[in-house]
């Protein structure tokens, strides 16, 4: 560790039972913005997310208020829709995350969009603020490097749909202060999910391994060894998987699995080459789900 991860504990991190921060700010409202946004509102945390436009803040609140009603429906909280309502603030400039204790960067799968918006969000939030990305493959270090003080800094990947998954996976880098991986934890079991905690390395874990076994069943469908569907079941009733990597695929999206895949082919080489078939699909706007078509059809993009 460096002496920055040996530093003395921020004034921050709890000591005692660790609740969700009072205020947490989100760098992007699309599904998994929206969904981290959501989480914290239903832990009690005031949240602000900030998005490009006024029509894609008002997009992002409307997402987030449909989990908060789908939420309420499945008996999730006690509290009123009008309550969790008043917690959501959507913004347009980034200067409304000052206040923050706890920032998640949740842009687009690019390195160098993410090295931007994190460097803007650390120009404006206090200096005992903790700032987390929600990659899912591009490497801590690669992303700190943009950063004045990367002790606060780590990976916070959610899985999609937020709500739904159970997981959070922090990931840490050579930097990260240990007293702010013991706060994320404590955050993540705060807002009723598990954290597990990995070093920086391609992919990490979770993506790593998601992605090996879904590029392998594309590969089976591009070569007609079998179809999505029995390929998916093969998985969901021969190992237990609860979803397919086919089906699982078209939920994360398409064109979200070909940035990891060209990610990791670039750091691990071409046993994560992405497959024709992917390339094309994507190309041909057959995203997964959001989209309404991936290796299934999908009625409620």
């Amino acid at each position: 560790m460096t002496d920055a991860a040996e530093a003395a504990p921020r004034p921050d991190v709890p000591t005692g039972p660790v609740a969700a921060p009072p205020r947490v700010a989100v760098l992007g409202g699309g599904r998994m913005g929206a969904g981290i946004a959501h989480a914290f509102v239903l832990a009690g945390s005031e949240v602000t997310v900030v998005e490009r436009d006024p029509e894609a803040a008002e997009a992002a609140r409307g997402r987030i208020l449909a989990s908060i009603g789908d939420s309420i429906r499945r008996g999730a909280t006690d509290r009123s829709e009008a309550a969790l309502a008043a917690s959501v603030h959507l913004s347009t400039d980034v200067t409304d995350f000052a206040g923050a204790g706890l920032v998640v960067e949740a842009v687009p799968e690019d390195r160098m969009l993410k090295r931007d918006a994190l460097a803007r969000i650390e120009a404006v939030v206090a200096g005992d603020a903790v700032l987390a990305t929600n990659t899912s493959s591009i490497g801590i270090a690669a992303l700190a490097g943009a950063l004045e003080d990367p002790a606060r800094f780590l990976g916070l990947h959610f899985f999609n749909p937020v709500p739904a998954s159970r997981l959070v996976e922090i990931v840490v880098g050579d930097t990260t202060a240990p007293a702010v991986v013991e706060s994320a934890r404590g955050w993540v079991a705060a807002i009723g999910k598990t954290p597990i905690v990995v070093r920086d390395a391609p992919g990490f874990a979770s993506s790593r391994l998601g992605l090996a076994l879904a590029l392998e069943a594309m590969r089976m469908v591009e070569t007609g060894v079998a179809s999505p569907a029995d390929i998916d079941t093969a998985m969901e009733l021969g190992y237990r998987h609860p979803a397919g990597p086919l089906r699982t695929t078209d939920i994360v999206g398409l064109d979200v699995r070909l940035a990891i895949a060209e990610e990791l082919q670039a750091t691990l080489g071409d046993r994560f080459a992405p497959p024709d078939l992917l390339r094309r699909m994507v190309a041909e706007g057959h995203l997964g789900r959001k989209t309404g078509r991936g290796f299934y059809e999908w009625s409620t993009p």
